[in-house]
């Protein structure tokens, strides 16, 4: 082999060796392999103080449909839409002048048997007498006292028939069967208005009122324990949060857990009753029930920036000891301030990311700085 075919071999060795990239101390990281710098932190155990959240829906504790229960026009309205109404108060008059005569009608027939029927008694008394000394017929007797009969069951007749005439006539007004606030109405001046089937209004309590909300069956020991230790309207366990974020200033108290759990969603509904002295809640408004709580035991605790969620599910990164991130599907408990409880996917001791998540994956190799450290 010549001199010029071997320094031409020795020159496509040295760019090979030169493209390879030497020893391994010269490669340089790809992005994906670059530690991200995080924050850190253990978890750790401690007694929960805290509160939960349950969704809510306020209800009456008393609401009524008011329904025409006789046929007519509408011919007084005696309540403003939205009015608060005291029990018994006149709110409705449906056209009395037919319902009125009719009980006329009927006092004059009950009556008329009234007076047939003490004649026909006379006549009895008369023939009675008359039989004793055989002046009469025992069948002239026995058609008398069957006459007395007849009567009286005219009688009783026409007294169901004026009692009657007299109900439909009351119930040509409507009064309201509780106090509390009515609806606007469904009805005006002049409607007519069908027995039985005319929606007229309706009419709901406003003070106290109830809080619907569910909680999982799991709960329910706990929520039958803080019915049973309601000790006044003053403890604060039960709260509501409001839509516009303030806190409403009456606190509640327990008063039904319902009968049976949802087997579609595995909750069961708990009721709770607030004073309701200025309106605030109204039927049908969504709300938060916010459930003082403290743990009986030591839980496991983490910061609640170290949670990210995602279609519903929670989850965080734990370091391992190879120094990336392993992400793990976390269920939350009561959230206390800026702490929450993990009841189901870390163990004691176990180290999660707090700061610079954001930029975390699976496998992710990471590099641990104090909090704030930049």
């Amino acid at each position: 082999m010549n001199s010029n075919r071997i320094a031409a071999l020795f020159v496509i060795g040295a760019s090979i060796t030169a493209s390879c990239g030497g020893n391994g101390q010269q490669q340089q990281p790809a992005p994906g392999q670059q530690a991200i710098p995080v924050a850190t932190q253990a978890v750790t155990e401690e007694i929960v103080i805290g509160t939960d959240n349950f969704p809510g829906s306020v209800v009456p504790l008393k609401e009524t449909e008011l329904r025409a229960e006789v046929s007519g026009y509408i011919t007084g309205i005696s309540a403003a839409d939205g009015a608060s109404v005291s029990k018994g108060q006149k709110l409705y008059e449906i056209d009395r002048t037919r319902y009125a005569a009719a009980v006329e009608q009927a006092k004059a027939n009950l009556a008329i048997a009234e007076a047939n029927l003490a004649r026909v008694k006379r006549d009895v008394e008369r023939y009675r007498k008359l039989a004793e000394q055989d002046a009469i017929a025992k069948q002239t007797l026995d058609y008398a006292e069957t006459d007395v009969n007849n009567a009286e069951a005219q009688v009783e007749s026409a007294r169901a028939a004026f009692t009657t005439a007299n109900t439909d006539l009351n119930r040509s007004v409507i009064t309201a069967p509780f106090s509390g606030t009515i609806g606007i109405s469904q009805v005006r001046m002049g409607a007519l208005v069908s027995a039985g089937s005319t929606l007229i209004n309706t009419i709901s309590s406003t003070t106290p009122i109830a809080v619907d909300f569910p909680v999982n069956e799991r709960n329910i020991q706990r929520f039958t324990t803080l019915q049973r230790d309601a000790s006044s309207e003053k403890d604060s366990t039960i709260m509501l949060d409001l839509s516009a974020g303030a806190t409403y200033a009456h606190p509640g108290k327990i008063i039904t857990i319902d009968r049976a759990v949802d087997r579609a969603t595995g909750t069961i509904t708990i009721r709770a009753s607030f004073p309701n002295p200025d309106g605030i809640l109204r039927a049908g408004m969504n709300t938060n029930v916010l459930v003082r709580s403290q743990s009986e035991s030591k839980q496991l605790v983490i910061p609640y920036q170290a949670v990210t969620e995602q279609l519903g599910q929670s989850s965080v990164f734990v370091v391992t000891d190879s120094s990336t991130v392993a992400q793990r599907k976390v269920v939350l408990g009561t959230k206390a301030a800026d702490k929450v409880v993990v009841s189901e996917g870390l163990s004691l001791g176990d180290t999660i990311v707090t700061e610079g998540i954001i930029n975390l994956r699976e496998g992710t190799k990471v590099t641990v700085q104090r909090p704030g450290q930049k």
